[in-house]
């Protein structure tokens, strides 16, 4: 039996993404105690273990911690050991659970940063409640998790929820994944500021705030600059926005033909965009459904829990489902 008189263990969550590595202390109610964001040396496999490890050593404090939860992106193998391949970082068959757990000498639970999401979202955000959930994260690629039955499934290799691989325009873009037209080439946020470099590059005059947003951030311009843009009421980055909308909601339309969750829902930075992005998506998924008019169609929701998602979920997961935790101290 429980001791009633025992504090729920606190876990520390980790996420590390294609630009940034973010960590907290999580308590069992998805609450964030300490926090810190340090950026990803994402071609150096070793600078970025370094970097956790700073991470974890500075927002640790005094807190009993259980284990660590890291949330990579990659796809990561069934036994949550390595890391096989990442598409925007330099891992390749990684042994990253047994280095971290060597540096730390603490309990490390590895999993995908996108499951990771979903898990958060699932317990503590929109998909609460939800027995059949798509989460969707969209950044620099996007990332996919499949929550059924209050677990994260995985699939038969660990590798289930890389929807943003879905080959969605054959021929078309190039992704880093190596394969061409995948999904996450055309509604994520590194498809966003792609679209924004082109329509500024073509000198046109509707692509004239874009052009003096990038002045200020030094020439470059990516999916964030177009977000704020669009959230202040730029046109041009308005539309941008509502091109990614409808490619996502083609996706999103695809997923449901072959899944039939019960809801969709989304996060990442390019969700900031809120109704801009997904109200758009809404309709092309309304357009593209098979079977539409005589099914129901499962609700497209706002992410609830924003940017700490991730490691939220990665915490969480790491908090329950490792083993003989030991406090780090």
């Amino acid at each position: 039996m429980e001791d009633p008189h025992r504090q729920p263990a606190l876990a520390i969550g980790i996420d590390v993404g294609g630009t940034k590595v973010a960590g907290g202390v999580v308590d069992h109610q998805g609450q964030i105690l300490s926090r810190l964001e340090l950026p990803c040396p994402g071609q150096d496999a070793r600078a970025v273990e370094d970097v956790i490890v700073r991470i974890v050593t500075d927002i640790s404090g005094e807190y009993p911690v259980s284990a660590v939860g890291i949330g990579a992106a990659g796809w990561i193998n069934l036994e949550g050991s390595r890391v096989l391949f990442s598409p925007h970082l330099a891992w390749r068959d990684e042994p990253l659970r047994e280095n971290l757990e060597r540096l730390l000498q603490r309990p490390v639970h590895l999993m995908n940063d996108a499951d990771a999401a979903g898990w958060a979202e699932w317990q503590f955000g929109a998909g609460q409640g939800e027995s059949r959930l798509i989460c969707l994260t969209l950044g620099t690629g996007i990332g996919g998790a499949l929550i059924m039955d209050g677990k994260v499934e995985r699939g038969r290799h660990g590798m289930a929820g890389e929807f943003g691989h879905q080959v969605i325009v054959p021929g078309g873009f190039r992704c880093e994944c190596g394969n061409r037209g995948c999904w996450e080439q055309y509604a994520s946020g590194n498809a966003l500021g792609r679209e924004a470099r082109e329509l500024a590059a073509a000198q046109s005059p509707v692509a004239e705030s874009i052009r003096e947003a990038a002045t200020r951030n030094h020439g470059a311009i990516t999916g964030q600059i177009v977000t704020n843009l669009a959230l202040t009421g730029d046109p041009a980055s308005r539309e941008l926005i509502e091109d990614a909308g409808e490619w996502l909601g083609l996706g999103l339309a695809n997923l449901a033909a072959v899944i039939d969750p019960g809801t969709f829902v989304i996060g990442g930075g390019l969700s900031r965009a809120g109704d801009l992005l997904l109200e758009p998506a809404r309709r092309a998924f309304s357009r593209q459904l098979a079977g539409r008019g005589y099914r129901p169609a499962a609700p497209i929701l706002a992410a609830a829990l924003g940017p700490d998602a991730g490691l939220i979920g990665a915490a969480d997961l790491a908090r329950t489902q490792t083993s003989a935790p030991s406090p780090l101290k």
